[in-house]
């Protein structure tokens, strides 16, 4: 594994850690703005992984389909951050604090609407993600060298359209309620 693969693994595992932090300080010892500064360091993390990552490529690195996986970091990282930490702060309530309300599962139309607004934040994230991939390819300016960043998006485009349909069927088809 390359040094760009283990920055992702690095900034995903950071970004888990900080989130982590922000939380257990923000609730088990009643720091909130010392927690808030934790959450807030998840956007630094994505800071450092675009600078390792347009070093590389910058540096004369063939761009490969881990430099294309950190764009598509960049992208769902920006696009479902704050879905993710307000998931993670929910189920840290509920769960270690014992407090607020146990999270439910969506059924019916409700899940329909939700999945249907995680299909837009993957657009999101499609369309920023998308940019770097097309900023790398524009700015190296070789095909041979940015070819699996072009592939990398052809697919991402495919698993996008998908989601969508997948989105899209539940409301034809909605999840039922089990039964008590």
């Amino acid at each position: 594994m390359n040094f760009i693969a283990w920055t992702i693994i690095a900034c995903e595992i950071g970004f888990w850690v900080v989130i982590l932090a922000g939380l257990i300080t923000r609730y088990v010892f009643n720091k909130k703005r010392l927690g808030l500064f934790f959450l807030a360091l998840t956007p630094v993390i994505d800071l450092l992984l675009l600078f390792v990552t347009a070093s590389d490529l910058y540096n004369g690195a063939v761009a490969t389909q881990i430099h294309a996986l950190a764009a598509i970091y960049l992208g769902v990282s920006i696009a479902f951050g704050k879905s993710m930490i307000r998931w993670a702060d929910e189920r840290f309530l509920y769960y270690v604090k014992k407090q607020g309300t146990k999270p439910v599962k969506k059924t019916g139309y409700a899940h329909a609407r939700h999945s249907m607004k995680g299909s837009l934040q993957h657009v999101l994230a499609f369309i920023i993600g998308g940019t770097f991939l097309i900023a790398m390819i524009y700015l190296i300016g070789d095909a041979e060298k940015t070819e699996a960043l072009f592939d990398m998006l052809r697919l991402w485009a495919i698993i996008l359209a998908v989601d969508v349909v997948i989105s899209l069927s539940y409301f034809i088809w909605p999840r039922p309620e089990k039964a008590k």
